[in-house]
């Protein structure tokens, strides 16, 4: 039922100042838009793409109502988690006999290129998601959007698509999500970690769909002598969110040394980190000094190796930020750094006083 990632929205304070750093510092291409000149009233929308991936942003057009209300209360963050399945009334109809709270019925929308279903169901925090069926739908994004036509951007930076989203619960809801997806959705739990440092703690766990498409690691924070990054994040987001993506990159050195030209700021990796690397995860392909200049991490898991890296906050807030990984084979997320990436994090929430 469910075939991937359709898209990620943000609710943002502007949204054409967030496509234009997307495609700027990122490598996105202008895609579509809407907004007055298409008929819409209460906001506008400017889509950008690299790969598969699609990220709409969104601000508001009045002082008032959900859109700006929701970038208020959570700064600029993410809002849909849109999942594309074959048929969005039966999967709508699904989710909501098995505990999904409703928010849009499924409703069918057509223009000149063709025509697709939407609906919509909640989440934790005021995330959402819609269930997109595109019904060989063929134009620029949906039904609703124009090609957006503009300059700006387009080079492209080695993402090819969203391998996953990272989202921050409460303490004590972890396991409550986590049936929700199993249940509701027919997800599967497929990874659990639970992390401690000297001063923070937190306990994580990730599902996936059936097809393996859809991955979403979900985390809580749990007792520790300070605060945890889950912690802040619930304190400056004001409650449960996506925290993170995870962007799958065919060339992770590429991609790296494009972002770090444009502009993008990368978690710091202690030096160590890199001696006796390859004694720990075994032979990888990559030159070790490569990585280290651009602090990339590695590991290994039983089908195979990953390479990740972190990027500070891209948001106004410390809430939001990227992950680059590329997979040379491997279906984990990381275990064998995420003390190390947690630690990391302590230090720039030291930075900003947070800890």
């Amino acid at each position: 039922m469910f075939r991937g990632i359709d898209h990620v929205e943000f609710y943002v304070g502007n949204g054409y100042a967030s496509a234009y750093f997307y495609a700027r510092a990122l490598g996105f291409a202008p895609l579509a838009e809407s907004g007055l000149a298409t008929g819409r009233r209460d906001g506008q929308s400017f889509v950008v793409s690299q790969g598969e991936i699609r990220f709409v942003f969104t601000n508001a057009l009045t002082p008032d109502g959900e859109i700006a209300e929701a970038a208020r209360l959570h700064g600029d963050s993410i809002r849909d988690v849109a999942l594309r399945v074959d048929d969005a009334a039966r999967a709508f109809e699904r989710c909501v006999a098995l505990g999904a709270r409703p928010i849009r019925e499924p409703r069918t929308v057509t223009d000149e290129t063709g025509r697709a279903r939407i609906a919509v169901v909640a989440t934790f925090g005021d995330t959402v998601h819609s269930l997109v069926e595109r019904d060989g739908y063929g134009g620029a994004f949906l039904p609703g959007f124009k090609p957006w036509a503009s300059p700006i951007g387009g080079c492209g930076a080695g993402l090819a698509a969203v391998d996953h989203v990272a989202s921050c619960v409460e303490p004590g809801t972890l396991a409550r999500w986590i049936d929700f997806y199993e249940h509701t959705f027919g997800f599967h739990e497929c990874h659990h970690e639970d992390v401690a440092t000297d001063r923070s703690a937190m306990n994580s766990k990730v599902v996936e769909s059936e097809n393996g498409a859809i991955k979403l690691p979900l985390m809580e924070p749990a007792p520790g002598k300070s605060r945890s990054q889950i912690d802040e994040y619930l304190d400056y987001h004001r409650g449960a969110g996506a925290q993170h993506l995870a962007l799958l990159s065919t060339d992770i050195v590429r991609t790296v040394r494009a972002l770090r030209e444009a502009g993008i700021d990368f978690l710091e990796t202690p030096r160590t980190y890199y001696d006796g690397l390859e004694d720990r995860v075994g032979r990888i392909e990559e030159d070790v000094r490569v990585l280290r200049e651009l602090n990339i991490l590695v590991d290994r898991d039983r089908w195979g190796y990953l390479l990740q890296v972190f990027t500070r906050p891209v948001t106004g807030r410390p809430t939001g930020f990227l992950e680059i990984v590329q997979r040379k084979g491997a279906k984990g997320f990381g275990g064998g750094n995420v003390r190390g990436l947690f630690e990391a994090v302590e230090r720039e929430q030291a930075t900003r006083g947070n800890l």
